[in-house]
């Protein structure tokens, strides 16, 4: 009876090959990994259960589970991941699972790279969660889900500089307090911890020292820095590098740094701080005026400004062009753009300079050539519309959980609050199950406000980048220099100028696939004028999005109705 137990898989295997499957797994952080949990999404188990139910509906076989646990889908340097794409290399296999698109990649351009290996293995990509497959409608779902989740993945950085931007608001410090200070975490009589910033007993003295001995104006930053050392200034020992004297650049960062003086510079802006100055601003301002004198003999302050100034390559050569300027005897001054190679003799390239009238047309005349159709237009946003109402129809189920749960959480938080004023609970059990319940609605609005993000910015974007292509060349005419630059930055990806003075340009994404995929259904259509698929979008990705804002506000202002 056992032999022929064993024997019957085999002989349907050789009737019916059975289909095999790989499974990837993964979760964002290490914490999650150990949990283990329970949210689906976010647990290792509930992924695995997922992707074997997905196997059984496709009739394969699980042979290889490959996780990454604790691991950012920024990135693809991921030890499962890389030892999944070298087994499907080496083994035939049908299948790759993944629980969502999110785990797999959540920048765009791995992605593609990571689809390229699967395409070029044999392999398809399977979504257990998701409705994904290698039709025209599923590839652009899949290019725009995996740039919804890049959008997600960059907005959590956002999020992060919301909390630092609060953090200033408040007086506090973002990051770690320049030397001088001290980094002091206290805990407070309800085990909260408080982070503070103290001034360094040690080294303050030393700093302000530094602050009125170069206003006195008979030192330099060398000579300074010199005595300094030699009073004992180090840095401040970390578990990394230990102590040791600071450097010229890292001293004049401290004479520069308004933080002594009670001033919180980030990101170019000015905070009033919280924190106990160490020098007078008066002070402060004298060392500053101090250095600016000093330094102005010695710097050029020539500022040339030009729209495609550091946009252009040598199409040679390769090296970037560089914006120069000549005088005849004559006195009249001529610009021009010239190869960075061939200037510094860093190449072998003999090309010509390139007058600056001569690159702005050739750029402006690009523009017609990138314009799409209002039929190529109309066809791709019903693709992209379409898609996006696939995508919403699927997480319907998932906004009522997320709803249903808000509710439970409301009903909990009263039942709490009528116990603890029947004295049935004390104070720091209501406060505990209180923290508990008001992380629960943080991440429940975080996760109402990422699905309609995901659904109405996502789809607002690709509309945008559409409707920015029928109108790209007269809109470039109408604008003025600094929306022509950021129009340059936005569609090109690189702009080379040939030897013969031709523009060489290679289009950014998603505007290179739209251009391309509209040309092919143009010739498409010559060849078959009875097609109703006249735009041919066969292989739409949609790769290295910039963001769910309109690129410029002067080719937004230039959309037709």
């Amino acid at each position: 009876m056992n032999a022929r137990v064993d024997t019957q898989p085999e002989e349907r295997a050789t009737d019916v090959p059975m289909l095999l499957a790989v499974s990837y797994l993964r979760v964002s952080t290490r914490e999650q990994a150990e949990r283990g949990g329970t949210d689906e999404g976010f647990s290792i188990p509930a992924q695995r259960e997922a992707n074997a139910r997905k196997a059984d509906e496709l009739g394969a076989r699980i042979v290889r589970e490959f996780i990454d646990a604790g691991e950012s889908a920024r990135s693809a340097d991921r030890d499962g991941l890389k030892d999944m794409l070298a087994f499907i290399a080496a083994t035939r296999v049908a299948f790759c699972i993944v629980h969502k698109l999110d785990r797999l990649a959540r920048n765009r351009a791995d992605d593609v790279k990571i689809h390229e290996a699967l395409l070029a293995a044999g392999v398809t990509l399977v979504s257990a969660t998701e409705s994904i497959d290698q039709t025209p409608s599923g590839m652009l779902v899949h290019g725009i889900m995996s740039s919804i989740a890049e959008f997600y993945s960059r907005n959590l950085a956002t999020e992060v500089t919301k909390g630092l931007t609060q953090k200033l608001a408040q007086g506090g410090t973002p990051g770690r307090a320049p030397i001088g200070y001290l980094n002091v975490r206290r805990t407070d009589d309800q085990g909260r911890e408080i982070r503070t910033v103290e001034v360094d007993p040690e080294r303050a003295p030393l700093i302000a020292w530094a602050f009125e001995q170069y206003a006195g104006g008979e030192t330099s930053v060398t000579a300074l820095l010199r005595d300094l050392t030699a009073r004992g200034l180090v840095s401040v020992p970390s578990p990394k590098r230990p102590s040791r004297p600071l450097g010229k650049n890292a001293l004049y960062r401290v004479l520069t740094n308004p933080y002594y003086a009670g001033v919180i510079r980030y990101k170019g802006a000015l905070h009033p701080g919280a924190h106990e100055p160490i020098v007078e601003p008066a002070l402060f301002d004298q060392v500053q005026s101090l250095l600016k004198a000093r330094t102005a003999h010695a710097t050029r302050h020539v500022q040339h400004a030009h729209h495609l100034k550091g946009l252009l390559n040598c199409g040679s050569c390769g090296s970037r062009m560089l914006l120069d300027f000549a005088t005849n005897p004559r006195g009249t001054t001529y610009a021009y753009f010239v190869c960075s190679g061939r200037a510094a003799k860093k190449t072998t390239c003999t090309r010509r300079a390139v007058p600056v009238q001569v690159a702005e047309r050739l750029v402006a005349d690009s523009y017609a050539s990138i314009t799409i159709s209002e039929d190529d237009y109309r066809h791709l946003a019903a693709e992209v519309d379409a898609a996006f109402d696939a995508r919403g129809a699927g997480r319907d189920q998932e906004f009522a959980d997320l709803t249903a749960n808000r509710a439970r959480l409301e009903a909990e938080s009263d039942k709490l609050l009528a116990a603890h004023f029947a004295d049935a609970i004390d104070l720091p059990t209501l406060k505990r199950h209180q923290d508990r319940i008001r992380a629960g609605f943080a991440d429940i609005k975080h996760r109402l406000r990422e699905h309609d993000e995901r659904h109405v910015g996502g789809r607002a974007f690709l509309h945008d980048s559409l409707r920015l292509l029928t109108d790209a060349h007269h809109a470039y005419a109408r604008s003025g220099d600094a929306d022509r630059r950021l129009a340059n930055q936005a569609f090109y990806a690189r702009l080379e100028i040939t030897e013969d003075e031709q523009l060489r340009p290679r289009l950014a994404e998603p505007f290179a696939t739209i251009v391309h995929e509209a040309a092919v259904g143009k010739e498409a259509k010559r060849e078959h004028p009875t097609s109703s698929d006249v735009a041919c979008f066969r292989k739409t990705h949609w790769v290295e999005l910039r963001g769910f804002e309109p690129l410029t506000f002067s080719l937004r202002s230039s959309r037709r109705p």
